[in-house]
């Protein structure tokens, strides 16, 4: 069987590169994966000392994971790095988990992505494997649930459910008019996607995520979740154009504790809608909007996440 391929998408920001790569040392079933490490071009040349020891970690690194660096000679923007690499593996290897450079994964998160991508290869209506899970208890007897909802920190897909991906979304704001779908895309009014695909419509922000959400959205199509985080982002210390500074940032154990155990994942019996866990997460959400909390500051600036790239 061919390796499955891991996409990584870097830009100037060598110790998360750095941290990002430790983790994936720790991870199990490495060696039945094959990474693909893209660096994006400096902006301006006040960016290339950054990009420039961003790419020598890379390069010492390389070796140790056997890995191809694609650099590339200029700024293409974080979209378009994602998009274009995730279809090209897609079409040479059938599948691809991707990552970026300001998280960590736990050392189950391969294992998991693996478990999961050929657990369900080929079942309609199911687009993405996630790797992320909001701060919520969820009390399951499985390991996993499907969940109407894509998420962009950790996640896998397959070459046929990756086609649904469409760059120009041109039915949105006809469709989004209704204000019952408005609101199922916003899932139940708890998060706003529907300005946020407004916003990427009308060139504010530089999203391929929102894109994807809308793809599947409109397609009612699912994807698998992990009953607790197997990934946590580091992003939020103020390092990125981004976001800035916060507390939730540093609780590095909580989001990223092994606790698969390794074992063969206890998967949903059908694959539908878990209500119970989409509630629950609807309602932390809606919750955290209007909150004080770190986590709320960082949702909050997740509206502003697709900028990091903003068009010029």
């Amino acid at each position: 069987m061919n390796p499955t391929p891991i996409a990584l998408f870097t830009y100037n920001r060598a110790a998360h590169t750095a941290r990002v790569l430790d983790s994936l040392l720790n991870c199990s079933r490495l060696d039945e994966c094959q990474l693909h490490i893209y660096s994006d071009g400096p902006k301006d040349d006040s960016r290339i000392p950054e990009v420039e020891e961003c790419r020598r970690v890379i390069r010492e690194r390389a070796n140790q994971f056997q890995a191809t660096i694609v650099e590339r000679a200029e700024n293409i923007g974080l979209a378009k790095s994602v998009v274009s690499g995730v279809t090209d593996l897609c079409e040479r290897y059938g599948r691809v988990i991707v990552i970026e450079d300001d998280l960590v994964v736990s050392p189950n998160f391969i294992d998991f992505m693996l478990q999961s991508l050929d657990r369900y290869a080929g079942t309609p209506n199911v687009y993405q494997i996630s790797g992320y899970m909001f701060p919520v208890v969820h009390k399951t007897a499985t390991d996993s649930f499907f969940l109407p909802l894509t998420t962009t920190w950790g996640w896998a897909t397959w070459k046929d459910a990756w086609k649904i991906f469409d760059w120009d979304a041109a039915d949105a704001r006809e469709r989004l008019r209704d204000p019952r779908l408005k609101k199922r895309f916003d899932l139940g009014n708890s998060y706003p996607y529907a300005q946020m695909l407004e916003d990427r419509l009308n060139g504010l922000n530089n999203s391929w995520g929102i894109l994807f959400w809308w793809a599947v959205f409109k397609a009612n199509g699912l994807a698998l979740h992990p009953r607790q985080s197997l990934v946590w982002n580091g992003g939020f210390d103020g390092t990125g154009t981004h976001c800035g500074f916060d507390s939730w940032s540093h609780d590095q154990a909580m989001q990223i504790k092994d606790w698969t155990n390794g074992s063969v994942q206890r998967f949903p019996i059908e694959v539908a809608i878990d209500h119970d866990a989409f509630d629950r997460i609807c309602k932390f959400l809606k919750r955290e909007q209007y909150s004080s909390s770190p986590t709320a500051r960082i949702l909050r600036r997740l509206r502003q996440y697709a900028q990091q790239y903003r068009p010029a």
